[in-house]
């Protein structure tokens, strides 16, 4: 805006003049070249007529915004996750900042995981889209009736014709203690199981001599790492922690000591 004061220039009435002139001379002559007409109140004029600028620095980062949202909510809703070993529902829903934690994740993956949320196989795709996932209704989970969050080390790469479950470990022992020649049954498997962890793959005996040792039992039949590893069979997995590996180098371990885990009916 024009200010007023003892300091204002006063104007070049005769350079307006003359530039008018021009500015005149020039449109007439048919240039098409209109000069801006100066005159006495050319100041005022321009910042009458003067159009109004747009921020368009602003409005190309509020879009930018926008569409930054936009990509985030579609890549979250098309983001996969490949399980690892040693993974677990709860520390996957945590590094992906899962919105309602490990139980939406398992919600939206029930079908993928099975029935309990507790073991989960690698290899597995599971999806971060937990806003499709349904109200939660349907079969509750029968490993993780606690509500406490699922702990890692127990995952299993169980085929698809097994289930992920007491029942499914059992059975995929069974056949491969039979390709192996390893004598037990499943009554005689799950009997042992039911007392020495409940069917829990992740029980822990921290009390007992072998713990005192630096050695404590894990897994469901609560094998010794000694034990374990010289009782491996190969072609499971090398974790005490994974559910068959574990039933069947208990069982290649009874089978030696005692003939068959079917004879076995308390601590062994």
């Amino acid at each position: 805006m024009s200010g007023r004061g003892r300091h204002r220039r006063q104007p070049n009435r005769r350079i307006a003049r003359r530039i008018s002139r021009v500015s005149l001379a020039v449109t007439a002559g048919g240039a098409g070249l209109a000069l801006p007409f100066i005159g006495t109140g050319s100041a005022h004029a321009a910042s009458a007529g003067k159009p109004q600028t747009v921020d368009t620095a602003k409005e190309t980062g509020d879009v930018a915004s926008v569409k930054s949202e936009k990509k985030d909510e579609s890549d979250k809703s098309d983001k996969k996750y490949t399980v690892k070993p040693g993974d677990s529902l709860a520390a996957i829903s945590r590094e992906n900042d899962t919105e309602g934690g490990w139980r939406k994740l398992y919600e939206a993956n029930r079908d993928t995981v099975g029935s309990d949320p507790d073991l989960i196989r690698p290899g597995d795709e599971l999806t971060l889209d937990v806003k499709a996932a349904g109200s939660g209704g349907g079969q509750q989970s029968g490993g993780q009736q606690s509500g406490q969050a699922p702990q890692g080390g127990a995952t299993h790469s169980s085929g698809s014709k097994y289930g992920n479950n007491l029942d499914g470990w059992i059975r995929e022992a069974l056949d491969i203690m039979k390709a192996k020649q390893i004598p037990g049954t499943y009554d005689g498997i799950k009997r042992n199981i039911m007392r020495e962890s409940g069917g829990n793959p992740n029980a822990v005996n921290n009390w007992d001599v072998n713990a005192q040792n630096g050695t404590p039992s894990k897994g469901l039949l609560q094998t010794i790492k000694p034990t374990f590893d010289q009782y491996h069979v190969e072609g499971t997995a090398d974790s005490m922690t994974d559910p068959v590996a574990n039933i069947v180098a208990a069982c290649n371990y009874a089978a030696a000591q005692y003939g068959s885990i079917d004879n076995v009916n308390g601590p062994y």
